[in-house]
């Protein structure tokens, strides 16, 4: 853009170039991790095939993820304009809130999926008491690599959208708190209500399979909203 100029570019227009430029590798970079979002979910279609998991381990991994996008909206709340003075007593309220809020909302939701899908040997007696029987369901089942995988995932969503394109910097903390829950509560009504009906079905792999593909178009959709580049 400089060359086509012909000669030094005015103040004004150097920063409309940087601005394009800027824009540009951005939108050159939104792809990558909405790539690496749809690779990892792929994880679940090889334990349907090839692992013989049933519609219980689906729900339980996807209920697993829901802990790993806590952590990470604990990490982006703690790093939202960390040059903000101010902002750091709202993070001070906020953060406690969130996890004790976002924690009860997913055991509430954990104690649900265990108790509606997962046999006798995993069932709950209370939401506060699901950690144990999930770490059976991760062993048993084998979803402690699956579950590495989604978390690289959303650690490679952290590093390269939230802190290298700078979105830290103009995120609103009520904004950013809220977020997760707008994303967990669509997918999950509609994993849910999927689940339900391939348990009716007797858990066939053809509905394991969709129930993948739905989970992974609501989960796409989220992202690339999410990081899309205001206009």
């Amino acid at each position: 853009m400089r060359a086509e100029l012909g000669r030094a570019p005015s103040p004004f227009e150097e920063r409309m170039i940087r601005e394009v430029a800027s824009r540009a590798a951005q939108e050159a970079e939104k792809p990558v991790s909405a790539w690496i979002l749809v690779a990892a979910n792929l994880v679940p279609v090889i334990g349907v095939l090839f692992w013989g998991w049933n519609v219980f381990a689906l729900l339980a991994l996807f209920w697993m993820e829901n802990v790993v996008v806590g952590v990470f909206f604990i990490l982006r709340m703690l790093c939202a304009d960390p040059a903000d003075r101010a902002l750091w007593v709202g993070k001070l309220f906020m953060i406690p809130f969130f996890c004790f809020h976002y924690g009860m909302f997913t055991a509430v939701h954990g104690f649900f999926v265990f108790h509606l899908f997962g046999d006798k040997k995993y069932d709950v007696v209370d939401p506060w008491h699901v950690l144990e029987p999930a770490t059976r369901v991760a062993s048993d089942y084998g979803l402690w690599i699956p579950v590495a995988v989604l978390f690289a995932s959303h650690a490679f969503s952290f590093l390269s959208n939230y802190l290298w394109r700078g979105e830290y910097r103009r995120v609103q903390l009520a904004r950013l708190m809220a977020s997760p829950y707008a994303r967990v509560v669509a997918l999950h009504i509609a994993i849910i209500l999927g689940g339900i009906g391939v348990a009716a079905l007797g858990s066939p792999v053809w509905a394991l399979l969709v129930l993948v593909a739905v989970k992974i178009a609501i989960d796409l959709k989220a992202h690339l909203k999410e990081h899309s580049v205001p206009s």
